[in-house]
């Protein structure tokens, strides 16, 4: 039977006395180099406590990138993977950007090499080219617009309704969902997310079966056959405030397990069972967790901090391309909540 999720132990080869003194000199360490630290909610739960608690924030990939580009801190320190790293540099050229690991990678990013793109692009050039944030720079800078799991169905139908015809990249999955939505003509990149690709529709059907009270909260990077089965489809903030807003008290949450320790933040008392990853034909590799998102740590953090390594640089040529097609995007999300509170104080 599928158990409730619960945080990890820390590791037993450091005392907490220890691992408080390690938090404290970080923290300063932050404060001397008028530094912040913005960690996805994939993360761990002791760096996105240190983020919450020292200034920083903690968030899904598009308010990493409006908080970053907000933030009077000279540098940034980004807990998550590479793409986030260079969408922080991308907008914030002025900044020193740090990663906590530089081999911290993402599948959709490695899917998706800029030269293969850019050919796929330049064969079909009667198409508007969106590609999801996680990717690398020099995708970025071949696109027209960028967008996260929490905009794109917007973003798309947007461009659906001026006629438009989308090439999208790299995840098909979360392209297949935003065409089904939307019902716009697009044609899709072969990449997916290689923990949300894990996720098993017959299995979770059965789990379902056994635990008929509870939500399922899907993110829409997962397979047809386990968004088909959701409650609730979202990017991690929506699927937060679903755990929250929702009346059940039990939830099977199709995600990254990282995103348990916010749920468990905004619902306390609640319970949140991973979704599985297990069953016929079942070949785990992430098991729901991100391998790259576990690099991140508190000991390479500080190494971070004091050694200034893992500097995110990004070519100009292909920055001031690529922040065109960011640009748009959180241009596009301040229109909306514009509309969005025009409509609601009418």
């Amino acid at each position: 039977m599928q158990q409730a999720f619960a945080v990890s132990p820390l590791p037993t080869a450091q005392t907490q006395p220890d691992r408080s003194a390690l938090i404290t000199r970080i923290k300063r360490l932050l404060v001397e180099q008028n530094a912040v630290l913005i960690a996805h909610y994939y993360t761990a739960p002791e760096l996105q406590e240190l983020a919450d608690a020292s200034g920083g924030h903690v968030s899904d990939s598009l308010d990493m990138a409006r908080f970053g580009h907000d933030s009077s801190a000279k540098t940034l320190i980004v807990a998550g993977v590479r793409f986030m790293g260079e969408t922080a540099k991308i907008l914030n050229p002025e900044k020193r950007v740090l990663m906590i690991d530089s081999a911290a990678t993402c599948s959709l990013d490695d899917d998706c090499p800029a030269g293969a793109f850019t050919a796929f692009c330049d064969a079909h050039p009667d198409r508007t080219v969106v590609v999801y944030a996680n990717t690398s720079a020099a995708v970025k800078a071949r696109a027209d617009w960028v967008v996260t799991s929490s905009i794109a169905v917007k973003v798309v139908a947007h461009l659906h309704a001026q006629g438009k015809k989308i090439l999208w990249a790299p995840d098909k999955h979360l392209g297949s969902y935003v065409q089904q939505v939307t019902g716009a003509d697009m044609l899709l990149w072969d990449g997916s997310c290689v923990v949300h690709n894990q996720f098993k529709a017959q299995m979770l059907a059965e789990m379902k079966v056994t635990h008929p009270e509870a939500g399922v909260l899907v993110h829409p990077e997962s397979p047809a056959g386990v968004v088909a089965l959701a409650d609730v489809v979202g990017s991690t903030t929506a699927l937060i405030k679903a755990a929250k807003d929702l009346p059940n008290q039990t939830f099977i949450v199709a995600t990254d397990n990282g995103i348990f320790h916010k749920m468990q933040e905004a619902a306390p008392g609640k319970i949140f069972l991973e979704a599985p990853t297990a069953g016929m034909g079942a070949t785990c590799k992430s098991c729901a967790h991100c391998p790259w998102m576990a690099m991140n740590n508190l000991e390479k953090l500080a190494q971070v901090l004091e050694t200034g390594s893992n500097e995110i640089l990004i070519d100009e040529a292909i920055r001031q391309k690529a922040i065109i097609s960011i640009q748009r995007m959180l241009d596009f999300a301040q229109s909306s909540h514009r509309a969005i509170m025009g409509n609601d104080n009418a």
